[in-house]
């Protein structure tokens, strides 16, 4: 566990433990339909990886956003006022899914960088359906997906450590690492073992001249 305290904003308990899926917490702010906690284990919006769903104090979350150092969180009909104690839950299944098809689509991106010369990435979207990579990509990108899909398998059999930490605390600037494989910045929530994604299927998808997509889907 990556125990931390911050001095301002809100405290991301879903860096601290990306397994927690309730807390109580203490209403910083409320100002109509939005309100910002001292604590959450619910996610926003952040990277391409979809927010968090659950409620707050019982009002169910529409939208969750990072501003500077807080998360905005949109409830809409909301009652809460500042000072409130509240509980948080989060939809664990949905959370879970979502861990996984992320990391799924951080180790293809890996992949394609180590293997195929890091091509520039147009794009990218996780939500609890499915994954995307978008890439600048010259030829139909189906070619290597194969040879991605063998390699991914084998990590998930291996099922190797992922550590996830800091590499600067008060920008909030994070990153997870395989030990052997790739340390890459990234400041999603993330599994603890490559075991844990089971079986992936990648399909490739062409959004536009020059460009191809690689759909992600857990099997």
């Amino acid at each position: 566990m990556n125990t931390f305290i911050k001095k301002t904003g809100t405290v991301k308990l879903f860096w601290e433990d990306p397994y927690l899926s309730e807390n109580t917490a203490t209403v910083t702010s409320a100002e109509g339909d939005t309100v910002t906690l001292d604590c959450t284990v619910a996610y926003p919006f952040s990277g391409g990886q979809a927010s968090d769903t659950g409620t707050i104090g019982g009002i169910k979350i529409a939208e969750a956003r990072k501003e500077g150092m807080d998360i905005i969180y949109s409830l809409p009909g909301n009652t809460l006022k500042e000072g409130d104690r509240v509980r948080v839950i989060i939809d664990w299944g949905k959370r879970y899914r979502i861990m996984r098809l992320h990391f799924a689509a951080e180790l293809v991106l890996e992949l394609i960088n180590q293997y195929y010369g890091h091509p520039d990435k147009a794009g990218a979207n996780i939500n609890e359906d499915k994954a995307r990579l978008d890439f600048e990509w010259e030829g139909n990108i189906q070619e290597i997906l194969p040879g991605i899909g063998e390699k991914i398998k084998k990590m998930v059999e291996a099922d190797l450590p992922v550590k996830s930490s800091f590499d600067d605390l008060e920008n909030e600037e994070r990153s997870w690492e395989i030990d052997g494989f790739a340390k890459v910045r990234c400041c999603g929530t993330h599994i603890k073992s490559t075991g844990e994604i089971g079986n992936v299927m990648l399909k490739r998808k062409n959004p536009g001249k020059g460009m191809e997509r690689i759909e992600i889907y857990l099997a």
